[in-house]
């Protein structure tokens, strides 16, 4: 459903994530391995998402990646936007520029509701509810995760 830099990067993220909740920040290597995603794609898009403010990291020795924990919790919304737009939560099912309600594409109407409940789930959703719920075993992630 969703690009592979965005799959990575959740997929990252909430490695971080259950990683900061043990006290330690990972490194990209170690990321990269663990979300078994390519080294450098997953280095660019942390970088990416550590220059848009979704998450900090340090250089050096006690470095890493980790989650300022003044800051709100990361929506998967937010970070679906960020890496690939937010046509997911707002185009045609067909891809249409001129599609609305009053200019219906053949899809218009169920995809509407698709597009609606992927909405609410992104907006309720946060990367530390998600890895909230890894850490108590009650998502099917792998087990490199956990």
């Amino acid at each position: 459903m969703f690009n592979k830099e965005t799959e990575y990067a959740i997929r990252g993220l909430v490695y971080i994530q259950l990683q900061n909740f043990e006290g330690k920040r990972p490194g990209i290597a170690e990321i990269a391995k663990q979300i078994d995603a390519p080294h450098f794609y997953t280095a660019k898009i942390l970088q990416r998402l550590v220059r848009q403010g979704f998450v900090e990291s340090l250089k050096g020795k006690g470095g890493g990646f980790y989650f300022d924990t003044k800051k709100p919790q990361l929506s998967l919304k937010q970070l679906i936007i960020a890496t690939e737009g937010d046509s997911l939560f707002c185009g045609c099912g067909f891809g249409l520029k001129q599609c609305d309600e009053n200019n219906p594409c053949p899809l218009h109407d169920k995809y509407a509701e698709i597009r609606n409940a992927l909405n609410k789930l992104v907006s309720e959703e946060n990367v530390q509810s998600l890895a909230q719920k890894t850490q108590r075993g009650e998502e099917m992630l792998s087990p490199r995760l956990r």
